[in-house]
């Protein structure tokens, strides 16, 4: 059906579109106070990209990417995610280069082919911020520090911070060999996915939402109990400092995110029902799995703005109003149109939104025009007020009129 989009997708238009705009320039002004520079990245890369960057073992590359051929015989994914194309760009372009740390956020379109849900599209729209080149676990706390000042400022009161540590490499190895161990004891029990996953990463058994695995994972070995000195240190730093900055936590072990590439901190922002608003944490392996020549810390975070805006619909937050037309130039006359059109051109000059006729509608259809429209003033240009450089401008809600030269007109706004 041509007139119908794909399943999963969404036209933004509109009051909905207001909100996105609002949601998104919020994020973006926030950023920019904690020194972020924005990037933009393209929508599709290299396959091969996600394959190492994010993990053939994960549901994302394994069953949600949208890959395709292109003409050239390459094998090309629709982005997924923000992460590994900001990492990507990093590594092109030199960054590393210049005066660690590197910070960028971005607004980006995102695909995965999975079943649409509230807040959860195809297509949508993610929020996010790569932090490179600290190994400190300040800079995990300047991005939730970050994401909670975001909540509070769209609104957002029912979301709390869950924390976890899943170690380095190196302790991984360890616990790997644990959760292994128990879960031989229970593979008839797992699911299909989870035996397979059990061979290739244990860790991510963790994450299966079957309830026969969740079941058998209640008692399963847990990351943090596996942790190295360093990765140890690394997190009782990091609860110290969000005690610090007053920002309360969980610690949820349940937590392992579903990519591959995290390491040591990772971190939700969760509401009382256990839906997830924003995911992120520390991995400081990613860039070197994409180019080997590197090794450079990161941490980061991604929120999507459709789930943001199902939060705020949940709990009722409303939205500043669109900015509404402030003044309805009515036209009298095909004599008037070209030079009353110059006069509301002049007018937006000066950042007025000014709204006219382009139906040929009479006076009184223009004066009803303004009024559905929500324009708070009028002003009927016709040949007479055009020779005399005057007219009359009325407030829609008092009635109230005043005459006024045609150049002085903005300065009413």
């Amino acid at each position: 059906m041509i007139t119908q989009a794909p399943r999963g997708v969404q036209d933004w238009y509109g009051e909905e579109m207001h909100k996105r705009k609002a949601v998104e320039k919020i994020a973006r002004e926030l950023a920019e106070t904690y020194h972020m520079s924005e990037i933009i990245t393209p929508m599709f890369e290299h396959t091969v990209l996600f394959q190492r960057g994010v993990g053939e073992t994960t549901d994302v590359v394994q069953k949600e990417m949208y890959t395709f051929e292109d003409k050239g015989g390459r094998s090309i994914t629709l982005k997924p995610e923000g992460t590994a194309g900001a990492m990507r760009a990093y590594l092109e372009h030199n960054m590393y280069a210049q005066p660690a740390p590197t910070k960028l956020y971005y607004v980006t379109q995102a695909f995965r082919y999975e079943k649409p849900q509230s807040g959860r599209l195809r297509q949508h729209h993610q929020f996010g911020v790569e932090f490179v080149g600290s190994p400190s676990p300040l800079a995990e706390v300047e991005l939730i520090t970050l994401v909670t000042t975001l909540i509070r400022k769209l609104g957002l009161k029912d979301a709390k911070l869950h924390i976890n540590s899943i170690g380095c490499k190196e302790c991984r190895k360890t616990y790997n060999d644990a959760l292994l161990s128990y879960l031989k004891k229970h593979e008839d029990a797992l699911c299909p996915t989870c035996r397979e996953r059990m061979q290739k990463n244990p860790l991510r058994v963790i994450d299966c939402k079957v309830d026969t695995c969740k079941e058998i994972i209640k008692d399963a070995p847990r990351t943090i109990d596996y942790l190295d000195d360093g990765c140890r240190e690394h997190f009782e730093e990091l609860k110290s400092l969000l005690d610090e900055m007053g920002i309360p936590y969980e610690i949820d072990t349940g937590i392992v995110r579903g990519l591959d590439y995290y390491t040591k901190t990772v971190f939700e922002f969760v509401d009382s029902n256990g839906f997830t608003l924003c995911g992120g944490g520390r991995y400081d392996g990613l860039i070197h799995e994409i180019d080997e020549k590197q090794d450079i810390p990161s941490v980061g975070f991604g929120m999507g703005i459709e789930r943001i805006l199902y939060f705020m619909e949940k709990e009722g937050v409303s939205f500043e109003p669109e900015r509404p037309v402030e003044l309805y130039v009515g036209i009298l006359g095909k004599e008037a149109r070209g030079r009353a059109y110059r006069l509301v051109n002049e007018i937006r000059s000066h950042g007025v939104i000014v709204e006219t006729d382009y139906m040929d509608r009479s006076v009184k259809a223009q004066m009803k025009y303004a009024n559905k429209i929500g324009a708070r003033k009028t002003v009927i240009i016709g040949t007479q007020e055009l020779e005399e450089n005057r007219a009359k401008v009325k407030d829609m809600e008092t009635g109230e009129q005043v005459e006024v030269a045609l150049d002085e007109i903005a300065g009413l706004f």
